[in-house]
Order: structure tokens, then sequence, then C-alpha cells
């Protein structure tokens, strides 16, 4: 791919410019310093007094949650929602319950059944396919994609070129090539945009930014970040071999998208995915998002210089049992060069001396070690401290700089009504989503990769393209 402008305007997101005035990383002030686009005439605008009308795409486990959260605010009505899955049982599994197209079809007609009843609403149109969604429902403003993560690129990039505004869960993209352009596409849209990583939006990663920046902990030199999510898919080192009869109500063809084809099993959905290479991006691509995101906005990282991983063993179908995957960081603005270790499926960094007798990390979180002290978080940006807790005693916290938001969804529904752009816009969620999967071409690579940004590609290791870029059915590539 040949280095554009907006790709040069990717590879540098933490510049202090862009950082303090465009919005997408936490952005101090921003509300005064972005006009918003009722001002502009801009892509998309819903002015603040009107409904928005939103589209699901992706009713799962996940989707059916962001729908029932989305159906909070009373300037929302979904309007339409599309699966190729009519009802999966998630019992076995955290979401529980039931869930599929028309389960969450019939949570949105009971939440809103009143309304229709009054000729307020018009009622939920149901569709297999998102691409027929996306042709027929001419009324819509916004999208959300909750699918499974080989379908966001696809799904997200229909949405924009239709100029809607999209929220999308992480990560953004399955792939790396994917989320540089997906960020692209967004800015020639011009709409509002915002990935699901929802500490983003919360006051942990904004206190923990005042906090570096202020020196509490000094320079930072070193960042250990964990989850112990996995094992998805530990069972299989290869495809299974016998084919279950395809569930009723459920397409798989059209679930399987712009994978190319094999055949149904339930070890592929409508759960495990996350263990498959051909769909999911495995814990750092799962949980990577939530934990690692400090380090990047606190830190302001741009690009790695190099990265690198060791592992359980590799093999073509299924993500490791377990990984360790280690990002070098360059010099930046003031801060010294920076080393990340990201450790996942029951893997933690060593125990600090700061803590008490008995004391554990918990399940998610991040440690930064500064020349001066160390800040500990718990998943999703939660709950930063210094360490030793004594610390917390004494600390006279830094004046808050950064602008707060009610909540992560809320944020992103504002800017669909002109309001500043969500901190975690495409803008800024594209490179945060490269990083992460960086990660897992360095598992399957088994390489010490030297990056180059601007060209998508690590020049020293060939075998690396292959994992960088998708491989798509006819009809679902994303050019």
């Amino acid at each position: 791919m040949s280095r554009s402008k907006s790709s040069r305007r990717a590879a540098s997101p933490w510049s202090r410019r862009r950082f303090l005035a465009a919005g997408g990383a936490l952005a101090a002030g921003a509300a005064a310093t972005i006009v918003p686009r009722h001002v502009l005439g801009g892509a998309g605008f819903v002015p603040p007094s009107e409904t928005l009308n939103l589209a699901v795409i992706g009713t799962g486990g996940r989707g059916k949650q962001v729908t029932s959260e989305m159906m909070r605010h009373p300037d929302v009505r979904v309007v339409a929602i599309a699966d190729p899955n009519d009802r999966a049982d998630y019992e076995r599994f955290y979401y529980k319950k039931t869930s599929g197209r028309l389960v969450v079809r019939e949570m949105i007609e009971e939440r809103y059944a009143a309304k229709k009843a009054s000729g307020e609403y018009p009622g939920c149109r149901d569709y297999v396919d998102f691409r027929v969604l996306l042709e027929k429902e001419k009324g819509i403003d916004a999208v959300v994609v909750a699918t499974p993560d080989h379908v966001h690129a696809a799904a997200t990039l229909a949405a924009l070129r239709l100029k809607k505004h999209v929220y999308c869960e992480k990560p953004l993209t399955h792939t790396v090539e994917e989320a540089r352009r997906v960020a692209e596409e967004a800015r020639r849209a011009g709409v509002a945009t915002q990935m699901g990583n929802q500490g983003n939006s919360g006051e942990g990663i904004r206190q923990a930014c005042e906090w570096i920046w202020a020196g509490a902990i000094g320079d930072v030199t070193e960042v250990h970040s964990w989850s112990q999510t996995g094992g998805w898919a530990n069972q299989y080192a290869d495809r299974p071999k016998d084919e279950p009869a395809v569930p009723p109500g459920f397409d798989w063809d059209l679930w399987l998208g712009p994978v190319p084809k094999r055949p149904y099993h339930p070890a592929y959905a409508p759960y495990n995915w996350r263990g498959w290479w051909a769909f999911g991006t495995g814990a750092i691509g799962d949980m990577g998002c939530h934990n690692i995101e400090p380090a990047r906005a606190a830190l302001k990282l741009g690009p790695p210089s190099t990265i690198e991983a060791s592992s359980t063993p590799v093999n073509g179908e299924t993500v490791p049992d377990a990984s360790l995957i280690h990002y070098t960081f360059p010099a930046r603005e003031n801060m010294p060069p920076v080393k990340l270790t990201w450790y996942d499926c029951g893997l933690y960094p060593p125990r600090p001396d700061e803590f008490e007798p008995g004391e554990k990390f918990d399940s998610n979180g991040i440690l930064f070690v500064g020349t001066k002290g160390k800040l500990l978080m718990g998943g999703w940006s939660r709950d930063p401290r210094l360490l030793p807790k004594s610390r917390m005693k004494e600390f006279a916290a830094p004046a808050k700089t950064l602008r707060r938001v009610e909540a992560h969804d809320r944020a992103w529904l504002d800017a669909c009504k002109g309001g500043p752009p969500a901190s975690s816009n495409f803008d800024y969620s594209g490179p945060l989503t490269e990083l992460i999967l960086l990660g897992q071409v360095a598992v399957r690579t088994g390489e010490k990769l030297q990056w180059d940004n601007a060209n998508i590609k690590a020049t020293n290791c060939a075998a690396a393209d292959k994992f960088l870029r998708a491989e798509y059915r006819p009809g679902w590539g994303i050019a």
C-alpha cells in the first residue's frame, strides 16, 4: 500500500497538536477546540433535538448487550437488526441465556411496545444479511457493529461508505491492514465513530494520564499488561473432521462472510470463534484494547519499533494456549523509550516488591513502572493506584485537565449529533487496534519483527505479510 496523506496522519496519532485538538485521544478541552458538525454542515449530522434511528449488525451475546445499552437512551430508537442466526444458547458462556436475531427483535419490540401502540415507533425490521439491511434501510442514521471479529471490517466499511455513524465493538478489525483502511474510510466519511473499549470513557484512564503526566511515578520505561482470558479452542490443533448439521435458523454461509468456505461445526460458533485464527484475534485481541490502552494513552505511544512473542505451541488454525508478547517503542515528545509486555491465559508479570503480603494481581490489569514509583490499574482502565498502597494516603492528585464524559455510548451518540468526537473514534482506535493485532502477527511468525508503520510491513520478515492482511471470498473484499 502506498503511503497516502491519510496514512501519514494515522502513523503519528500522538503529536501534541492532534492530542489536544483532534478529539481522538481523551483530548483536554476538546469541546472548546472542535467546531460541531452542525456548524460545518458535515456528513450524517443529526440535530440534537431529533431521535437517532439505529441499526444493529450482530445480535449474539455482545450484540444483545449493546442493543439493550443503546435503548436506555431516550433519543435512540433501534429500527433494524441483522444476524445470520435466529437463536443461540449462550448459557455455557458468560453472556448466559439465549440470543440471536429473533430473541433481540423480541427484546426491542417489548422495550418500545408503548411507543409502537401510540404510533411513535414503526417496529423493528430484522434481516439475515446486513448488506440487505443497509441497502433497504434508507432512514437509519447510525449503525452498531457487534459481529465476530472477522466481519467487523466488512460491516463497518459498508456503513461508512453510506455515511452512517458507526460504533464497532473491539477489536476494530480482524487484521492490521483492515484497521488502517477503516480509519481512512471514517476520515473520508466525516461521520461520528467509536470503538467499544468502554474503559476509554471512564475516570480511571483519565486519572492515569493526569498522574503520569504530572510526574507521579517519574519517567515510565516499562509496562506490563495482562488478561486471564483465553482457552476457547485449546482442544483443537486442526479443524474438526466431522460435519454435523447446521442448526435450524442459522445461515452458516453468511456467518462465514469474508472467510473462505468450510463446513459448519459448533467448535466455531456461536462462541468459540475467538480461538480460531480465521475468525478471532485471541486473548490480546479480546482484551488488549481494554488493558493495554492506558499505556497508549498515558505514554502517548505511536507505532512500535519491534514486536516479538513467545507462546505455547502455535499452529495454523487455533490461537496458542498462552502467550507473552513484547513491544518496544522509541522516545516520543519528552518521554523515554519504553518496553511493554503482554501476558495472557494465566501468565502474569513478577509481583512488585511494593505488594503487601498475600496481595495478588487481579485477573485483568496493567502495571506502569517508573523511575519514581509504580502505578497499578485493574482491567478496563479501572481504579488506578500508586504502589505501595500507603502512597495513596499522601498523594495529592493533580488538577483534572481532560474532558470527562457521561458514558462511552453516550459520548458517541452526542458526537452523532454534532458534539465533540468520541475519544475512541477510529482515528484513535484504528492505530490502537493495529498495535494490538501486531502482537498476534509476532506470535504466528515466531520472529522479532522490525516494524515499518508507513508501509504496513515487517521489514525483516516476509512471512508476516500474510498475517497482516486477510484472504477474502469473492464479493467480500475491503477495496
